[in-house]
């Protein structure tokens, strides 16, 4: 019987009702082929319309008392960069969580009585993301709740080519309907399905980690074998992209429209940061127990046969019972000797979560990198070119 983990269709990312749709139309060639044609049409149905009605009302270009169409760098960066890296996501994302769960059997880390329970969680995710009322509701909370929530918290107060700022908040324009009524709430949608999936993937993982699972204290990764998890975080890299361009988009926009200076944001960049790092790595907290369990197995295991060998070692080679005929220089004592102290060494250095503070700094990097442009709003890059010639001369 084929295992759920080596069949064709596993993948957290490669089905549900969007899926389908957009296999139907054409759009998506399986698993995840056509790209570009998705990104194509996506941009033309969101962002080729603004262009189109904000030339017909008279705000694509600078005029009088209001910012163009042309200048908002948020909402071209929105739909035309972070729309697009949400897209291109789904396939390392795909192909880097398949494999991970296919390593659980691989390694032996799933006994044989525990694997009816991991095929059953494995299921029961692809059930949850294949649910048709999930996406259905993501989709309700877009249009709804998710308009609102842009509408009053996220859009640029002040007077737009998508909105004109009144005494009782803001009046949308012609353009500023399709914006406010498809453009972003189907943006939205496509980022609260990242989101499900996301949940989706930490529920497995939880659900793994309740299993009786075969952890080798002594095992080099210094996760007792499953720093393969932590690896795994490296297939969202897109998805940390799409949320720095995120900010840096909305931040550019308060600087370049409202005046503000970039260091203001300092704040919300960092608690951004650590929001969508934190979602990346917090659903690998739940092999803590587990770890721990295994840290403290392997603590009792492995210090009372290191006591055993150094009490053998001490009495042979300290107080003088090893035969005369027997040499120090080559000995295999020392060498067992050295070997348990490397072993007894990796189990004090096992971690409690399969991750360390490089994997939390790359990440943190990577989301940051859409951020760097920010730094021409604070100096021209003629005076950093200058400032960078002095300090080499």
């Amino acid at each position: 019987m084929t295992h759920p983990s080596e069949r064709p269709g596993f993948s957290l990312m490669v089905g549900g009702p969007l899926y389908r749709i957009l296999v139907r139309s054409g759009l998506l060639q399986p698993p995840l082929g056509l790209l570009e044609r998705r990104v194509l049409a996506l941009t033309a149905f969101t962002w080729l319309p603004l262009l189109l009605l904000a030339a017909i009302d008279g705000r694509l270009l600078p005029g009088k008392g209001y910012e163009p169409f042309l200048h908002d760098v948020e909402g071209h960066v929105r739909l035309l960069v972070v729309l697009p890296l949400l897209l291109a996501a789904e396939l390392p994302v795909h192909q880097r969580l398949r494999g991970t769960i296919r390593q659980f059997i691989k390694r032996n880390l799933v006994p044989a009585e525990e694997r009816p329970k991991f095929e059953a969680a494995v299921a029961a995710a692809m059930r949850l993301r294949n649910s048709v009322i999930l996406e259905a509701l993501l989709l309700f909370l877009a249009f709804t709740a998710g308009h609102w929530l842009w509408r009053s918290q996220i859009a640029f107060e002040g007077t737009s080519w998508y909105a004109v700022s009144t005494g009782g908040g803001l009046e949308l324009t012609l353009p500023g309907y399709w914006y406010g009524f498809v453009a972003i709430p189907l943006f939205q949608f496509v980022g609260f399905r990242w989101y499900m999936r996301l949940a989706i993937w930490a529920w497995l993982l939880l659900r793994i980690s309740r299993l009786r699972l075969t952890l080798v204290p002594t095992h080099a990764d210094r996760a007792a074998g499953l720093g393969f998890v932590g690896n795994s975080s490296y297939a969202f890299s897109l998805l940390l992209l799409a949320h720095g361009a995120l900010l840096s988009g909305w931040i550019a926009d308060r600087v370049l429209l409202g005046g503000r200076n970039a260091l203001d944001f300092q704040v919300e960049a960092v608690v951004l940061i650590c929001c969508v790092v934190a979602a990346i790595v917090a659903p690998l907290c739940v092999f803590a127990g587990p770890l721990a369990a295994a840290k403290r197995r392997g603590r009792g295991e492995y210090g009372s046969l290191v006591s055993q060998y150094t009490q053998a070692f001490d009495r042979k080679w300290i107080h003088g019972k090893r035969p005369p005929d027997e040499p120090m220089l080559g000995s295999g004592d020392m060498q067992s000797l050295a070997d348990l102290s490397t072993c007894y060494e990796i189990v004090q250095d096992t971690r409690l979560v399969p991750f360390g503070l490089k994997l939390l700094t790359q990440l943190a990097l990577i989301t940051a990198v859409p951020l760097l442009p920010l730094a021409f709003t604070i100096l021209p890059l003629r005076s950093m070119i200058m400032q960078a010639i002095k300090i080499v001369l």
